[in-house]
């Protein structure tokens, strides 16, 4: 995830079934891409294997809270300044 000011989604989930009780899984990728529009991120999202399509939502949008938080975070190292691909923000 690149808080860059330019959205762009990569996402790579091949769901094992269409459904999750009454969810469709296709709206996973549809939260994504209305998440990266707005927010003007970059983001990649590959889910490498499942065999329970439940598990396989459930585990993209953990790592997701987690990747918000590493990117969100200032490093101490970096003295007040967050990096970016054109410098800095």
């Amino acid at each position: 995830m690149d808080f860059s000011g330019r959205p762009g989604l990569i996402m790579k989930a091949d769901f094992v079934r269409s459904q999750v009780g009454g969810f469709d899984v296709d709206l996973t990728r549809e939260f994504f891409q209305g998440f990266v529009n707005h927010a003007l991120v970059t983001l990649h999202i590959d889910n490498l294997r499942g065999a329970n399509a439940h598990h396989q939502v459930e585990t993209i949008f953990k790592a997701f809270g987690r990747a918000i938080r590493m990117a969100a975070s200032t490093d101490e190292r970096m003295a007040g300044v967050l990096p970016s691909t054109k410098g800095h923000l």
